[in-house]
């Protein structure tokens, strides 16, 4: 499995549980992280140093493998690109930024990358994102999707690596259920909740998911990951830890996924990334 993600820290937001459970059943997963993270922002006050500002996409990048280590990857690539900034931060306009590249430079990145891992199943974002219109994860979407196309056809980027068509292709989802229940229990056990109604007042893309992956017993490698990340998550912060972690392992132990593309037949909904590719991943 091949996982492409925008920035350090969104390997440990989605999928983490994912990676950590086929991990443990001998399937191998790369991740593919496009930026740096050089335009974030440090969000855990403890680690707002001078020392930590002035080196921050090093630590970025050693806050990176300590999660990827945690998750089970068996290799990070790093695709390259600078971070783009938030929209219409000064950062978008950097000629190395991932939303200045040209498409099919960065294409052809992905493609060699591709055809070298030969992953059966790769992961992205959706080409329908309305949250979050961070330039990065935009690209991530334009990329992936003709690069999954790309990576078998022999015409396309020739000199990229011998062709190698993956089977499946899959959008990560937030559901709107998942944040719901959550808040619904922080009300329950706390008497307050991180979440506003009008944070929950969204539309939902529920409908999307074709693919729902348990991973109730691999909660703590989503937890200990995202702490991995000590300048982007603060660990006393209640977005990310609302609720002790039995209970939220409990409320929503499901990580979601849409289908986008697949060339093997599968039955929807799925409970397995790799439903109809299990003789081939385990030949």
């Amino acid at each position: 499995m091949l996982t492409v993600h925008a920035h350090p820290d969104d390997e440990a937001s989605k999928g983490a549980g994912t990676v950590a459970r086929y991990r443990e059943e001998g399937i191998r997963s790369v991740l593919v992280c496009c930026t740096g993270g050089e335009a974030g922002d440090i969000l855990n006050p403890v680690m707002d140093r001078p020392e930590v500002r002035d080196n921050i996409a090093d630590v970025r990048r050693e806050e990176l493998q300590r999660s990827a280590d945690i998750i089970g990857y068996a290799d990070v690539i790093m695709l390259g690109y600078r971070d783009s900034g938030m929209p219409d931060m000064p950062e978008n306009k950097h000629p190395d930024a991932f939303a200045n590249a040209p498409l099919d430079e960065a294409v052809e990145r992905l493609v060699r990358i591709i055809r070298a891992e030969k992953p059966h199943v790769i992961v992205t974002y959706s080409d329908h994102q309305k949250g979050y219109l961070h330039p990065d994860h935009l690209r991530v979407n334009d990329i992936t999707v003709p690069a999954f196309e790309a990576a078998g056809d022999p015409d396309a980027f020739p000199e990229a690596g011998e062709p190698w068509t993956p089977s499946k292709l899959y959008y990560t989802a937030w559901s709107l259920e998942r944040l719901q229940l959550t808040h619904e229990k922080c009300l329950e056990v706390n008497g307050e909740s991180p979440f506003s109604e009008e944070f929950l007042d969204r539309e939902s893309e529920d409908h999307l998911i074709t693919s729902k992956i348990d991973v109730q017993q691999w909660w703590d490698n989503r937890c200990d990951a995202l702490l991995a990340h000590a300048t982007q998550v603060d660990p006393n912060e209640g977005f990310w830890f609302p609720l002790p972690r039995d209970i939220a392992a409990a409320v929503y132990p499901w990580d979601d996924y849409e289908l986008a593309k697949s060339l093997v037949p599968t039955e929807l909904p799925e409970d397995d990334l790799f439903a109809g590719l299990r003789s081939e991943v385990t030949a």
